[in-house]
């Protein structure tokens, strides 16, 4: 499952820098999450680390992208490698 970012959001800025895949970027109007980027920092963290510090609640999982734990971890690795 990739997350998203709803038109709640206040752009405080907190949620960009702690995303490890850099999935989180300004859009138009406020924040958005590239859900091909997105893996809920599965391989990172235990936790989606943006919905771990969103003062206004408003990061769900985007039901476009609703992707198994072994997805996830599979796009973490091809992200991971595609750095190196």
């Amino acid at each position: 499952m990739a997350l998203m970012i709803t038109d709640e959001c206040i752009n405080c800025d907190v949620c960009e820098p702690e995303c490890p895949n850099d999935a989180i970027s300004m859009g138009e109007a406020f924040y958005e999450i590239d859900p091909h980027k997105c893996t809920e920092c599965v391989g990172h963290f235990d936790e989606p680390q943006c919905v771990q510090i969103c003062p206004v609640a408003c990061i769900p999982v985007n039901p476009e992208f609703i992707e198994s734990r072994e997805i996830l971890l599979r796009k973490y690795e091809q992200l991971t490698q595609a750095k190196t």
